[in-house]
């Protein structure tokens, strides 16, 4: 199965065309302040027109009407699988995804870090193949620059050792955009824009066996 990763458009989606494949995964941040139906509306007009057969979205902390309003976002949504602390089975395949990310700046879906965010972590599946997260596992893809402080959630990463999914895709800090591979899990931090909300980054493609 061919995956194409993508994550933090922020509206600028349309700079972007995507390679074809089984199914092209987003991992959050379509909107810019959070509030403009409209970008929702016009990511669901380009996602129709993306060439892979199934695709996938989360939120993220920008895209705050889907925390607020989440029938009105969801239903906007037409042209993708959206998915919020759920699954999806897709062949043999099994996709979990949420939103959540350690707090900052009162944005959507954030969660204290230690108890308050391991719930949401808790609720993913053993048997994951594929986990969407909006923000990294501590350590890992996570600083805005080489060196630079880490900034991903240590709960996750514990959640992410316990499941051992072969595939796990984030954004959020986009300066970590890349790929990590630590024996088990295949990391990509697919973030699109770089940390000046340039676009700088191309879609990544993995070939996922199961």
């Amino acid at each position: 199965m061919k995956l194409v990763l993508i994550s933090d458009t922020h509206a600028r989606h349309r700079d972007f065309a995507t390679p074809p494949g089984d199914v092209l995964i987003f991992a959050g941040d379509m909107m810019t302040d959070g509030y403009r139906v409209g970008e929702i509306a016009d990511f669901n007009s380009w996602l129709g027109d993306q060439p892979q057969t199934h695709k996938i979205v989360i939120a993220g902390n920008h895209d705050r009407l889907f925390e607020s309003n989440r029938i009105e976002s969801d239903y906007l949504l037409t042209n993708a699988v959206y998915l919020e602390d759920s699954p999806l089975i897709i062949g043999r395949v099994k996709f979990w995804g949420s939103p959540a990310q350690p707090e900052f700046c009162n944005w959507a879906f954030n969660y204290r870090r230690g108890s308050d965010i391991d719930r949401v972590w808790q609720q993913i599946p053993e048997d994951t193949d594929v986990l969407i997260t909006h923000g990294p596992p501590a350590g890992i893809l996570d600083t805005v620059k080489r060196g630079g402080a880490h900034l991903g959630c240590a709960d996750l990463k514990r959640a992410v050792q316990r499941v051992k999914p072969k595939l796990h895709v984030f954004g959020h800090i986009h300066g970590g955009y890349g790929e990590f591979h630590d024996g088990t899990t295949h990391f990509v931090n697919a973030s699109l824009l770089d940390e000046r909300y340039r676009p700088a980054n191309q879609p990544i493609v993995v070939d996922l066996s199961i």
